[in-house]
């Protein structure tokens, strides 16, 4: 017997996202998407990581694809553990960065808009259930709160 055990279990699914606090005098970059629902919701730029990239790579590509701007790294938030009221599960790597250089480009379809919002305003947006999930505010918090890791404890 080999020692590997069977079972016809299906694995979870785990998905792999990033997003990216963006500040810039007080203000925070935030997409307003449009998922389908009753209303449209606000979320840092963010999205999956796709097969052969890192996280890294995958927060630079989402932030051009979601807002035209391409940004420069200054920290990593950590990972953050998300489990939906559904059952699916995210690993999402935070990011903080500041924007460099807007490039006229197309965005992506799903997003409505771009906002510069401040804290209070996201907060706001909380109350009013329009947050694409808890951990938009929690990674602002953590970012002002200073709590970053340097962008070396990834391996990519």
């Amino acid at each position: 017997m080999s020692g590997v055990v069977q079972t016809d279990v299906a694995r979870p699914i785990i998905h792999s996202t990033v997003a990216c606090v963006i500040e810039q005098q007080g203000r925070f970059l935030m997409v307003e998407e449009n998922k389908g629902g009753p209303h449209t919701l606000f979320n840092q730029p963010a999205g999956h990581v796709e097969h052969g990239e890192g996280p890294m790579a995958a927060v630079h590509r989402e932030v051009m694809e979601e807002t035209a701007w391409q940004i420069a790294l200054t920290g990593y938030l950590g990972l953050y553990v998300f489990h939906t009221p559904a059952g699916t599960t995210f690993h999402s790597h935070g990011f903080v960065a500041t924007p460099s250089q807007y490039v006229s480009s197309a965005i992506d379809p799903a997003i409505v808009a771009t906002h510069w919002l401040t804290r209070e305003e996201i907060a706001m947006l909380d109350g009013d259930r329009r947050l694409r999930s808890p951990l938009v505010l929690q990674r602002i918090d953590d970012a002002l709160g200073g709590r970053l890791y340097p962008l070396g404890v990834i391996k990519e």
